[in-house]
């Protein structure tokens, strides 16, 4: 009895089915070393954003793009995100967030590898920073105020009270916010509650707290105080904070008050990386 022989097309549609089974295999391969070429990278540059930033922990970071390596022999980054929590910064501040989105990033491959960040360069940086309210309580003379709380208020409501509206409108940023310092002070003897509203400005690399109206009270009842007492006790809730020693140094555009914290945005132009410090 004779053997048949197997139809060339069956032979050809498994040989065709091992190739692509082989090609899969391949590609998991690449795109798996591609990740971990990336993870290394990540990995080296949160170390050296740790070491600068004065940090307990690693920074995040990503590499955006994909395939990575064609980016990392090029040396050529589109875009990489750092963020970072409980930045200390002076000797005031000891909690900041720090978030920052870095463009058209130069890092040969030589140097990242070895560690070496003198030569990376950032085209573009974005930078976002935010101070939480435990870390502005200290900076005097808040530093005098218990329990210091911030919350969001319209520039309308700081300025002229009673008749404007005092919930923050969903404006462009800007340079100026509107802010509800709120804390408890001595007067007298007696401890109260006391509500300050404060425009915050930018001005230069400078975070300016402005107090213009005080209330007594609690958010549900308030009354105004006396201009006699608003006078001596105004100085309490004004403050300078120099924002030229936080880190990623960039030129302070725009400023957002939200519950509990202040964030600062800017950008900046041809930054290098081994600059990018904490004072």
């Amino acid at each position: 009895m004779t053997q048949q022989a197997r139809p060339p097309e069956r032979s050809k549609g498994r040989r065709a089915r091992r190739l692509v089974v082989v090609l899969l295999v391949l590609l998991g391969l690449l795109v798996g070393a591609d990740f971990a070429a990336a993870a290394f990278a990540e990995h080296t540059v949160s170390q050296k954003a740790r070491e600068q930033l004065g940090l307990t922990e690693d920074p995040a970071v990503t590499i955006h793009g994909f395939p990575f390596s064609t980016q990392a022999l090029g040396g050529d980054y589109g875009h990489i995100s750092v963020s970072a929590q409980g930045v200390p910064v002076g000797d005031a501040l000891s909690d900041v967030a720090v978030n920052a989105e870095l463009h058209d990033v130069t890092a040969p491959l030589s140097d990242l590898t070895a560690g070496n960040v003198d030569n990376i360069t950032i085209g573009r940086l974005e930078g976002q920073v935010t101070l939480k309210a435990s870390d502005i309580a200290k900076v005097s003379p808040l530093n005098n105020i218990q329990d210091l709380r911030i919350d969001p208020s319209s520039e309308a409501y700081v300025r002229h009270g009673d008749g404007a509206d005092g919930k923050p409108q969903e404006e462009k940023e800007d340079s100026t916010a509107g802010v509800r310092l709120s804390g408890r002070v001595q007067i007298a003897g007696q401890e109260v509650q006391i509500f300050a509203f404060a425009m915050i400005q930018l001005d230069g690399t400078t975070i300016r707290i402005t107090p213009r109206r005080l209330q007594f009270g609690n958010d549900q009842e308030t009354t105004v105080v006396p201009q006699q007492v608003q006078q001596a006790l105004l100085p309490n809730f004004e403050a300078d904070i120099n924002a030229g020693n936080l880190p990623f140094t960039v030129t302070p555009t725009a400023i957002r008050v939200d519950p509990g914290s202040i964030t600062i945005k800017g950008e900046a132009s041809n930054v290098n990386f081994a600059g990018v410090s904490a004072e």
